[in-house]
């Protein structure tokens, strides 16, 4: 079995036994995120909040 199925059982076993749908989809779209953001934290595609902080400032004028 994948790691991926694994994980997925194992995110679905966590979860009331009256979760919805919704509530599967939900977690399913968290943990992908998650994911996401740490591999693009590894691969150093990251910006410093003072960086974050001077576009958005930036962008106001």
């Amino acid at each position: 079995m994948s790691i991926i199925k694994e994980e997925a059982k194992k995110l679905i076993d966590k979860l009331p036994d009256q979760a919805t749908w919704d509530d599967i989809m939900y977690e399913f779209y968290v943990k992908k995120k998650l994911a996401v953001a740490l591999k693009a934290a590894e691969e150093g595609h990251v910006i410093s909040h003072k960086e974050v902080k001077k576009r958005l400032l930036s962008d106001e004028d």
